[in-house]
């Protein structure tokens, strides 16, 4: 069994045991430790077996799993991790502004908070992504056409008896 399958096996089984709030702070924690470890050595590179990266995290071999599977859209290059299993090498870059964005995105206040950021952006890149984000939030509503307006194909028939005819 992949050690994919193993994570979101493990993730409904402690979900149905313990209960949702439960895993987000266990699996919370672990992550935390990861990234702060990860962030502090500015090194944008996660290098070796899946067994050695995650003893050198301090976490499980399925908790790191997690972590591949959290951090896999920041990568340079995602990874394909229903195949992996514990000897499984990976050799990734951080894309860290994707990385920070992505965090933002999920609402993780506990891992885009995290002083280690400091040693990687200035506060001023991290409030420019900050915008990015938030920006990519804003739904922009188009004006509607009315039926009777005039068509906006410029034929000056109303818009119910031209382009929007059989709307």
């Amino acid at each position: 069994m992949s050690l994919y399958k193993q994570w979101t096996d493990m993730v409904v089984e402690y979900v149905k045991t313990k209960g949702e709030q439960a895993f987000w702070n266990e699996y919370g924690d672990v992550e935390e430790k990861i990234y702060s470890k990860l962030l502090s050595s500015h090194n944008n590179e996660i290098k070796g077996n899946v067994k050695e990266l995650a003893d050198k995290y301090d976490a499980s071999v399925v908790f790191f799993m997690g972590f591949l599977d959290g951090i896999n859209e920041s990568l340079e290059e995602e990874l394909d991790l229903e195949k992996f299993e514990d000897t499984t090498e990976v050799d990734s870059k951080i894309d860290f502004e994707k990385l920070y964005f992505n965090m933002l995105d999920a609402k993780a206040d506990y891992l885009y908070n995290l002083p280690q950021w400091e040693g990687i952006f200035s506060q001023e890149k991290r409030k420019e992504i900050t915008k990015k984000w938030r920006a990519s939030k804003v739904v922009v509503k188009e004006n509607k056409i009315g039926r009777n307006d005039p068509c906006p194909c410029g034929s000056g028939k109303k818009y119910k008896k031209c382009c929007g005819a059989g709307k």
